[in-house]
């Protein structure tokens, strides 16, 4: 029987109490100052046999042949290559703010053919470009799978993913990408989420530490913030560290369908409702003066759970395991909740 799983050690961030003060550099990121992906196709050699198929890969049989040509190797028309030992791959990378030439990066090795292994490879050179078709960095060395694999007598046993694997420092940045920390005599701060309450506490915090007029909200994420030309980078580094209390917790659900997994945070609540739903049914409800409330799931076998001391969902979702409910069941349930307007959150369905 699949059952829920209550997570809430994940949202430990939003677990804490609101009126914590964060740094800028927690909530926001300067304007400009961001990473860029990387993209190249290659070939990994030295395989112990779990490579890809000449019969379904056949791309790797014309990166072989086209890598041996460049090198020199003239292949007699008609000769079939065995990519067995060969594997044709995605490599991807992260290229980051201020790179420069020479820097070291790490990269991601993933099999596009029928691969069964990377472990023990090698990846021959290969360029690696950015969305603009530039090459930005050369990788190229030793694959590290993290995981095991086993067969005897056609049993297998296997941990983790053998057909990624990493590079650790594996590519060498070949050329930059230029990095303006603003325009003008201004500088970008862009929230990491939108919010109007916490933009206006950022510029509140700014101008009280920096002088009034010195930062103003363009709109609920951006923010703007005047900025001397001389000695930016301790400008900026002085602005990251102002302390600032961010907006209260906004109550949410997460429901993964999938997993069965409900993240929540702490500022969740429900008003008293009652929801049939197949054959279960949800009732809740004060049951004393003091406002304890009083929670009832119903099912056809006849099993009643009652939680009479909380009002949380917290409570909901392990009184609908106890009587065995689906995560389809929860998640018509709490939409249902949430459209009586009983259930005082943003619901989220992943």
């Amino acid at each position: 029987m699949k059952r829920f799983w209550l997570v809430l050690g994940l949202m430990a961030g939003l677990m804490q109490p609101a009126l914590a003060q964060q740094r800028i550099k927690e909530l926001a990121s300067v304007g400009g100052v961001r990473s860029n992906q990387l993209l190249g196709y290659g070939l990994v050699v030295g395989l112990d046999g779990s490579g890809d198929k000449g019969s379904s890969s056949p791309f790797t049989i014309q990166s072989m042949a086209s890598m041996l040509a460049q090198l020199g190797v003239q292949i007699p028309p008609g000769t079939k290559l065995d990519p067995k030992n060969t594997a044709a791959v995605t490599i991807t990378a992260s290229l980051p703010p201020f790179a420069r030439r020479g820097q070291a990066l790490d990269v991601t090795v993933s099999s596009i053919g029928d691969a069964k292994s990377l472990r023990g490879g090698t990846l021959l050179m290969a360029p690696l470009k950015g969305a603009d078709g530039q090459i930005y960095a050369m990788s190229q060395g030793n694959v590290v799978v993290g995981g095991a694999g086993a067969s005897a007598g056609g049993n297998k046993a296997q941990v983790n993913q053998l057909s990624v694997g990493r590079i650790p420092s594996g590519a060498t940045v070949e050329r930059e990408v230029p990095t303006v920390l603003g325009s003008n005599e201004t500088v970008q701060l862009e929230l990491l989420e939108a919010d109007f309450t916490t933009a206006n506490r950022v510029v509140e915090a700014i101008n009280r530490s920096l002088g009034a007029g010195t930062a103003q909200a363009v709109d609920g994420r951006l923010i703007e913030v005047r900025a001397p030309y001389d000695g930016r980078v301790q400008f900026l580094s002085r602005l990251e560290n102002i302390p600032v209390k961010p907006a209260e917790v906004t109550p949410l659900v997460i429901i993964n369908a999938r997993t069965g997994s409900v993240v929540m945070n702490q500022a969740v609540t429900l008003d008293p409702v009652a929801v049939a739903h197949g054959n279960l049914s949800v009732t809740v409800g004060n049951n004393d003066r003091a406002g304890n409330p009083d929670i009832n799931v119903r099912a056809d076998a006849g099993q009643v759970v009652n939680l009479p001391k909380s009002a949380k969902l917290s409570q909901v979702v392990n009184a609908l395991n106890a009587v065995g409910a689906t995560p389809q069941d929860l998640v018509s349930i709490l939409q249902a909740i949430k459209a009586a307007g009983a259930l005082k959150a943003d619901l989220q369905i992943i």
